[in-house]
């Protein structure tokens, strides 16, 4: 199925010299710059009856039209799967993940992830970009995730996401005892050697994450990590950079390290966390309707919380 869509306008005379994707993002606010340039390249978009070019130089008072069609995303099913809405409305859903669910379908994993989920859970969610899923978590990582609930939705958060002014905070538990918290600033690409693991490189994006000590213990220290980038596994790269890498990590945090003098449960506990320490505790955002500032937080699931206690009665 897709939806037809048909725009028109005129460029502000103020607009003179600019570029028309800028323009057009400014016109027609409820699609994203992106799908914007991508109706432009295929010749959907005409000004002054001509088509139009992306990097096009508009004169101002020309007459813009957009006649596209709004296709659904294919090839992902919907599937009936539980999930935890912590809040929804006509706009956004907020969604607690659980640790073990996919974000998005992939080779070899076609079902089974979030989004088939939300496909489900809400059908008209196949007309926005990846069902309305704006940023992700890695797989065994449990916490908070926004999803938009329409275009015009998905264009705010994603614009927020861009200038950097979602608020993302995490708790992670991490190997070694931190006298004192810092920031990580260092870019992330794919590693040299392994395409399946990230990196600190020179030739990577622009990473940035805060941490501060919540607790020390004898051998661990829980962190709150606030991102102000998001980057693919952005938390584990930064701090197996700095020598402190995430308990139960299997792809960043080297050998199981078993403290010296832990006790039998201690031991047991680190043995049979088979995720990283990570959880997605608060996030917050302007609404893209109210223009308010909303914010939810939830505690780390029970794996997480129980893995705590064991640490906090050694130390």
């Amino acid at each position: 199925m897709s939806e037809t869509i048909y725009l028109n306008g005129t460029i502000p005379e103020q607009a003179a010299g600019r570029r028309l994707d800028q323009v057009l993002a400014e016109l027609f606010s409820r699609y994203s710059r992106s799908r914007l340039q991508q109706w432009t390249k295929q010749g959907h978009v005409l000004l002054d009856g001509k088509p139009a070019t992306v990097r096009q130089r508009v004169l101002g008072g020309e007459a813009v039209e957009v006649r596209a069609e709004l296709q659904e995303e294919g090839a992902v099913e919907a599937e009936n799967i539980e999930l935890d809405i912590v809040y929804q409305d006509e706009q956004v859903m907020v969604i607690n993940k659980p640790a073990g669910l996919v974000v998005h379908p992939a080779a070899g994993n076609r079902a089974g992830t979030l989004q088939n989920a939300l496909l489900y859970l809400d059908p008209a969610l196949a007309t926005v970009p990846r069902a309305g899923i704006v940023h992700r978590l890695d797989k065994d990582t449990s916490g908070l995730m926004v999803v938009a609930r329409t275009l015009e939705a998905h264009t705010s958060l994603v614009g927020q996401l861009q200038a950097r002014s979602v608020g993302r905070e995490y708790l992670a538990l991490v190997h070694t005892v931190l006298t004192a918290g810092g920031t990580v600033d260092a870019p992330i690409g794919r590693h040299p050697k392994d395409r399946l693991r990230m990196a600190v490189v020179e030739s990577g994006k622009p990473a940035v994450s805060h941490y501060r000590v919540l607790e020390r213990f004898t051998a661990h220290t829980l962190v709150q990590v606030r991102l102000e980038t998001g980057r693919t596994h952005q938390i584990r790269v930064h701090m197996a950079h700095i020598h402190c890498p995430l308990v139960g990590d299997p792809v960043y945090g080297g050998r199981l390290r078993i403290p010296r003098g832990a006790s039998e449960r201690l031991r047991e506990a680190l043995q049979h966390f088979r995720r990283q320490a990570l959880h997605a505790r608060r996030l917050a955002f302007v609404h893209p309707q109210s223009g308010e500032t909303v914010s939810w937080e939830v505690e780390p699931p029970e794996d997480f919380a129980v893995l705590l206690d064991v640490v906090r009665a050694k130390s």
